[in-house]
């Protein structure tokens, strides 16, 4: 009977995972995060523009090119609010939270989300504004701000994905992209000490006895399992007869 518990817990277990790991591994994969503002937000992309104070879900869409596809739904993933176009950036350091980092804008306005990243992950997602409000944001924050020449409050969901993206300057000039997004550090290449080459068998070995041994430890374990089967028998016997 104990045997028969413990199988069935650790049965159980096994079916609690086969559950619980397809949906970690789902949330991994899209960087499904609900996130909590106390107060309006500005974000670009196709749909709303300003979401009020609320709960929201951030996640990733698929997309198999370099522009990654941000969709903003929403606490329960009912409504889609918006779908923004970024590209990744990369931070030194991960957090165990979620980091949404914002852009300054004139007072009495909402302030403008310039990235989003997901617990745990040092790529995060730069998002890309229409230029007109790109060069807006960059003249209140005297820096670059990723842009593209793409109305994206009515561009099909598909044109995202092709979008062309640059960085522009508070004077509306393009520089490079690197002075916004940040790229990952070179690796240094470590020198591995060279190993001695791995001697080769002659050609007159074989795995005969390899084979051997293993028959003859076979034999031995059967042996040794049939003498102690036997023993049992043995006791069981012994203790009938006094009863």
């Amino acid at each position: 009977m104990k045997l028969i518990k413990a199988f069935s817990i650790v049965l159980c277990a096994l079916v609690a995972c086969a559950f619980l790991l397809p949906m970690a591994a789902a949330d991994e994969w899209n960087n499904r995060t609900t996130v909590t503002f106390s107060a309006p937000v500005e974000v670009p992309g196709v749909g709303a523009q300003t979401l009020p104070a609320g709960t929201y879900l951030f996640k990733l869409m698929d997309s198999p090119s370099d522009r990654n596809i941000v969709q903003i739904f929403n606490e329960d993933g009912t409504h889609l609010y918006t779908t923004v176009l970024a590209i990744p950036n990369y931070r030194l350091r991960a957090t165990d939270k979620t980091v949404i980092t914002f852009r300054e804008k004139a007072e009495g306005q909402p302030e403008a989300i310039r990235a989003w990243f997901y617990p745990g992950a040092n790529w995060g997602q730069e998002f890309v504004y229409p230029k007109a409000k790109a060069i807006e944001l960059a003249k209140i924050t005297s820096a670059p701000v990723l842009a593209t020449p793409i109305d994206l409050s009515s561009a099909p969901i598909e044109t995202l994905k092709t979008a062309p993206v640059e960085a522009v300057a508070p004077t509306g000039e393009t520089v490079d992209i690197a002075k916004v997004v940040e790229a990952p550090p070179v690796a240094t290449a470590k020198v591995e000490p060279q190993q001695p080459a791995a001697k080769t068998l002659p050609h007159t070995a074989s795995w005969m006895p390899m084979i051997g041994l293993f028959g003859l430890l076979c034999l031995s374990t059967g042996f040794g399992l049939w003498l102690f089967a036997k023993r049992g028998t043995k006791q069981v016997v012994r203790v009938t007869g006094r009863a």
